[in-house]
């Protein structure tokens, strides 16, 4: 099971300071998760600009030109938000034997570490 996953609410825990340009200190949602490089994509965090081919459409607009989207960052450089205090906190696990259809199955929960809650 992963410890950060999409929907999440995650802050950047290292990096530049937002006052110097960076995002050090900001929280966002996770929008996807990238397991095969360990790189998450979070909502208004490491935003960069692209430049796009111009080219035309079938209508006969432009399309093309300077936009601004989001980069994904490393796993590592983010930790999950603990919901009972908006605090950056890390993530344990817990398990749990639930019955279901006469069969009883373990369920690894996740849970803050600093508060002991689940998540």
């Amino acid at each position: 099971m992963a410890k950060i996953k999409k929907g999440d609410l995650v802050q950047v825990i290292t990096g530049a300071k937002a006052e110097r340009g960076g995002d050090r200190g900001k929280q966002g949602k996770v929008l996807r998760v990238f397991p095969e490089t360990n790189r998450v994509l979070v909502e208004g965090i490491n935003r960069v600009t692209k430049h796009t081919k111009v080219g035309q459409s079938q209508r006969g607009t432009k399309t093309g030109g300077i936009e601004v989207v989001e980069a994904s960052i490393h796993i590592s450089n983010v930790a999950l938000v603990d919901p009972s205090t908006k605090k950056p906190t890390r993530v344990g696990f817990r398990t749990e034997t639930v019955e279901r259809n006469g069969k009883q199955r373990e369920v690894r929960i996740r849970v803050a570490k600093s508060s002991g809650k689940d998540i």
